[in-house]
């Protein structure tokens, strides 16, 4: 108790807190049409393919509109970022309310829930920025673990769209995005490491490195997986054990909460152990889950299980990569982030398009789920490729930040 002390301490705790807030009411909402999907499949009839395509526009819109908004923050803020952010998800949220009635409708909103996904850089970026760089890792852990917002939109809209009908869900989140924004504007103060004197260039410089690009890929594995299987949880639950609509998100939520309570528990981890050690655990562990997954679509115990596992593996993988970020970028850690993030939530958005494919082309979602874990596999080996100049150049051995 007293070193967790010790970490509030060392930077500014309401500032996480107003953080971790924004980026969890922000994953609840950018995750809302995939927890109420077997509601909207009914409503329209949709395919499995077509449910696939509903479900990766928001996350493939989220990632596209991180990195614009990482740059914008380096230029006005992070607080008035998120600020602005929020703003727009509410407008995007009564979008929904008034005028989506067809599926053509359904698809432009899933563009306009991207918004919301845009937060994730700027979020982990605003919470860690007074936090010292031994303390990193557990600060961007515990912004990050606003993850748990997927498993509250699972656990909550479904009851919800059950009790007063899924468009009304939308009106709700445009009234609730209103308890972030009134915390943000009174609690958070802006962190003082930025390099104001960088040019545009140098605020970009990752995009042109092959570490921006190694960090990038292994994201699409950890967080992407993340949040494109808990985008799609609810459909395969619902499809394929026949549970109702309600129960359906509850087993999502047990998936996606176990992923945001490991990601705290990543960052803190690799802190002490190292991000490198972290994430070559992680990979073999989501590769070896995901492909126990493709043999056990017959049991209900036996996948839930397996996924609450490949769950907590990419939520601790989450934390440990960004607990890499700063060391690696330092003074750019918002646009790094939000370059990563962008790059690595890409591959989230094609977890939901796999999984609907080979359910309507091969019968079965189990080879989604290989496919997946083949990826993971060669993440992992290029992990311990790039591992060998990163403990020469920029981190100790494992991934430790190097002392002062």
């Amino acid at each position: 108790m007293t070193g967790f002390r010790s970490f509030l301490n060392s930077g500014h705790s309401p500032t996480l807190f107003a953080a971790f807030l924004y980026f969890a009411f922000s994953c609840c909402i950018w995750v809302l049409n995939g927890a109420m999907a077997p509601f909207i499949s009914e409503a329209f009839n949709l395919s499995p393919a077509q449910k696939g395509v509903m479900l990766s526009i928001p996350i493939l819109a989220g990632a596209l509109m991180r990195f614009p908004l990482g740059i914008l923050s380096q230029y006005i803020g992070r607080k008035k970022a998120t600020l602005v952010e929020m703003a727009l998800i509410a407008v995007a949220m009564l979008f929904g309310f008034f005028f989506v009635k067809s599926f053509n409708d359904l698809l432009a909103m899933g563009v306009l829930l991207g918004i919301a996904g845009a937060s994730f850089g700027v979020a982990l970026s605003l919470g860690a920025g007074s936090f010292p760089p031994r303390h990193k890792g557990l600060a961007m852990g515990l912004v990050g673990a606003g993850n748990v917002g997927t498993a509250v939109s699972v656990l909550v809209a479904p009851p919800l769209a059950q009790a007063f009908g899924w468009v009304t869900v939308y009106g709700l989140a445009a009234a609730a995005i209103c308890v972030p924004m009134l915390v943000m504007i009174v609690f958070a103060r802006e962190p003082d490491d930025l390099d104001a004197h960088a040019t545009f260039r140098e605020h970009i410089a990752c995009l042109f490195e092959k570490d921006g690009w190694a960090f990038s890929l292994i994201y699409a594995v950890t967080f992407g997986g993340f949040i494109g299987l808990a985008t799609f949880l609810p459909t395969y639950y619902y499809d394929q054990f026949g549970v109702s609509k309600v129960q359906a998100g509850q087993l999502t939520m047990l998936a996606a909460f176990m992923g945001a309570a490991l990601r705290v528990f990543g960052g803190w981890i690799s802190d002490r152990w190292g991000g490198i050690n972290t994430l070559t655990l992680v990979l073999a562990t989501v590769a070896g889950t995901l492909l126990l997954c493709a043999l056990a679509t017959a049991s209900l115990v036996a996948s839930t299980l397996l996924v609450m596992l490949c769950f907590a593996a990419l939520g601790a993988g989450n934390g440990a990569l960004f607990q890499l970020v700063p060391l690696r970028w330092p003074l750019a850690t918002a646009v790094a982030g939000s370059m990563i993030g962008e790059i690595g939530a890409l591959g989230g958005g094609l977890v939901p398009n796999a999984m609907g494919l080979s359910k309507q082309y091969a019968g079965s979602y189990a080879w989604g789920f290989v496919i997946f874990a083949l990826l993971a596999l060669a993440m992992l080996g290029m992990l311990r490729l790039m591992q060998i100049r990163w403990t020469r150049t920029w981190a100790e051995k494992g991934g430790r930040a190097r002392s002062a």
